[in-house]
């Protein structure tokens, strides 16, 4: 049975975003990141479709589940591991074929073990930490452990890289820069131990945007990819194509009267006699209950606003008093257009008190994804 409530992902426009991306990176190779199941918008579809149009040479994961997911499905393309992976992880990431992030001496020496277990020479990048202060090594250690490294028999460096927490904005233009300076002259000191590194990467989709990508040979594009900035505040330096559309259907209309309430907690009063419809969406299928009597959605080009509580499966709005044209069964779009009228994932994060890339993580594995 189809369920009322769908995202529907435009792989069209989402190729349209990588191109942009292309374009900024001038010449230098793309990791398109796919992690948290694509942004939402669906981890193995959208991995096979950029491998088949070719429009990013590596992908980028969290979890070592992700990439052996991808493997499965026959997605061949490099895959490289964002985040440290523990030690009982290990011997599955390096039998997917993984690329390993390693910035310690416990990564490098556990790395360097399950290779050898495996019989394989893994490909590895150090991670910098240039001023993100999450994970990697610090510039002071990095050559050091470029040296150890350097020695050890069954990994390869193929990258260095680090992470840029404020390139989206114009405020964090200087950090960001000093940032940017900083891994330069990282990496210099790293190659003078190990040689030649291919791929230097920084650029999030923020410096991608915005920032002189140097002497980087990669960049990184994320949340770029699926249709937003980075942050209210980025520069809209290019345009960027819509790529989710989330659309449910009303399922009940009901009349009420002025002076009565509706949903959990009685938090909304009726101003006047009026029409409500329920739509079978709720926060079981990621629509946030922060959205309660804050957000709104459209139906046939019109925008209603939504009114009590959202429920786990149900949410209400608000026709207006006049006989509805609305109908059971009928379209509402949640996000993306109607008509003339559009609800962006920045208005919804906006009135979430959130950014772009939580509202579509939050679209649940029980809301179908179409193409």
């Amino acid at each position: 049975m189809p369920s009322p409530t769908t995202f529907h992902v435009d792989l069209d426009a989402l190729h349209a975003n990588l191109a942009v991306a292309r374009e900024l990176a001038g010449g230098r190779q793309v990791l398109a990141a796919v992690k948290a199941n694509a942004y939402g918008h669906g981890l193995v579809e959208v991995a096979r479709s950029i491998q088949e149009r070719g429009s990013a040479e590596w992908l980028g994961v969290a979890l070592t589940a992700e990439a052996r997911t991808l493997r499965d499905a026959g997605v061949s393309l490099p895959i490289l591991k964002f985040t440290p992976t523990l030690a009982d992880d290990l011997p599955e990431a390096v039998a997917a074929g993984v690329t390993l992030s390693l910035g310690d001496v416990r990564s490098v020496d556990e790395a360097q073990a399950a290779a050898v277990a495996a019989g394989v020479t893994v490909d590895v990048h150090l991670k910098i930490d240039t001023g993100m202060r999450r994970v990697g090594a610090d510039p002071a250690d990095a050559v050091a452990l470029a040296g150890k490294l350097a020695a050890a028999s069954h990994l390869r460096v193929g990258g260095v890289f680090t992470h840029l927490p404020i390139s989206d904005v114009v405020a964090g233009e200087g950090f960001t820069r000093s940032q940017l300076a900083l891994f330069e002259a990282t990496v210099a000191r790293v190659e003078d131990v190990v040689g030649p590194v291919e791929l230097v990467h920084a650029a999030n989709s923020g410096a991608v945007l915005g920032h002189d990508l140097g002497r980087t040979t990669m960049v990184r594009p994320g949340i770029m990819v699926y249709g937003s900035y980075p942050d209210a505040a980025t520069p809209h330096t290019r345009p960027l194509r819509d790529v989710g559309r989330w659309t449910s259907r009303v399922s009940f209309l009901k009349r009420i009267r002025e002076g009565e309430t509706v949903g959990y907690g009685r938090t909304w009063t009726a101003p006047r006699d009026t029409w409500v419809a329920t739509v079978a969406v709720g926060y079981g299928d990621g629509y946030s209950r922060l959205l309660s009597s804050r957000g709104r959605m459209l139906i046939a080009g019109r925008s209603y606003p939504v009114v009590g509580r959202v429920c786990m499966d149900q949410t209400m709005l608000d026709l207006g008093p006049d006989t509805p044209t609305v109908g059971v069964g009928d379209e509402v779009v949640l996000m993306g257009t109607s008509g003339e009228e559009r609800i962006g994932v920045e208005e919804i994060a906006r009135l979430m008190g959130t950014i772009t890339y939580e509202v579509t993580c939050l679209i649940t594995a029980r809301v179908p994804r179409t193409y």
